[in-house]
């Protein structure tokens, strides 16, 4: 069993962990297994909620919280009790409402009601929304819920509003939204990578961001003076790449978080993470 002078492990879910087809692979699976009952501090990072974390995470037993919704949750994985909730702030909700109505779209809208998470959608206006709406039925996602008058969600604590579109024109929407509430908010706009030519733009609260979340989760797990050693491939992973003490960058991450990186592993596809926290793990005094 190591001690807690062990590193803390954490690593980022699509196209760093999973595999593109969404899978955890076997090898990945029985490596971290392996060395989870040897004590290993890890836990996952995502853009994901805990609901669709479960299915792709199912049957790896994380002792660790999980960051969900790029930070805005600090949860358990298991009972999807929520240790920290980072909301957007009243206040501006209705004028983010205005801003994605008026360039044409309708949001999806994550929230949580004090006792639940939940989806809340209306119409599916575009095939990009229709993938979302697809793929959270396929698994079974029990936070969805249809609402006819869409805009009395934000009625809740609101996490995250969705916005799917193509690109240009979700980068457009993107810059306008910054420009009123840039220091109030935290956008990120990228390409779904399952469903290519589709973008999504997430808006978050400011404080709900990866490194928060992770130096949360430090703090509640009394593991401030661990080392941090974080994996990941897209843009929403610069700012823990920031804070880490190590920062690796699967060979297919983005140029940008690379230049960032202290180092480059094998892609997802070659399970990198699992392949490098072996390595790293055998190699250091237990």
């Amino acid at each position: 069993m190591k001690t807690t002078d062990s590193p803390l492990y954490v690593s980022d879910l699509d196209g760093t962990l999973l595999r593109n087809d969404t899978s955890l692979s076997q090898y990945s699976k029985d490596a971290l297994n392996a060395l989870l009952d040897q004590g290993l501090l890890f836990t996952v990072a995502s853009a994901r909620s805990i609901a669709s974390m479960r299915h792709v995470l199912a049957g790896l037993p994380l002792r660790l919280p999980v960051v969900e919704f790029n930070g805005a949750f600090v949860s358990d994985l298991a009972s999807g009790q929520h240790y920290l909730v980072r909301t957007l702030h009243r206040d501006i909700l209705s004028e983010l409402w205005q801003q994605i109505a008026g360039a044409g779209y309708i949001p999806f809208i994550s929230t949580y009601d004090g006792t639940a998470d939940r989806l809340y959608y209306r119409d599916i206006t575009n095939d990009g929304m229709a993938w979302y709406l697809r793929n959270r039925q396929l698994h079974h996602d029990p936070r969805l819920c249809y609402l006819a008058d869409l805009q009395s969600g934000l009625d809740d604590q609101v996490v995250c509003l969705t916005v799917i579109g193509p690109g240009p024109e979700l980068e457009k929407l993107d810059e306008e939204i910054n420009q009123r509430h840039a220091e109030r908010i935290q956008t990120h706009c990228y390409e779904n990578q399952y469903s290519p030519g589709w973008h999504w733009l997430t808006i978050h609260d400011a404080r709900a961001t990866k490194e928060q979340g992770i130096l949360s989760l430090k703090r509640m797990q009394g593991l401030e003076d661990c080392r941090l050693v974080v994996f990941g491939d897209q843009v929403n992973d610069l700012d823990m790449f920031k804070m880490a003490d190590e920062a690796l960058a699967v060979a297919n991450a983005i140029p940008a978080l690379k230049e960032q990186a202290t180092g480059i592993i094998d892609t997802n596809e070659e399970d990198g993470v699992a392949r490098y926290i072996s390595a790293h793990w055998n190699g250091t005094p237990k």
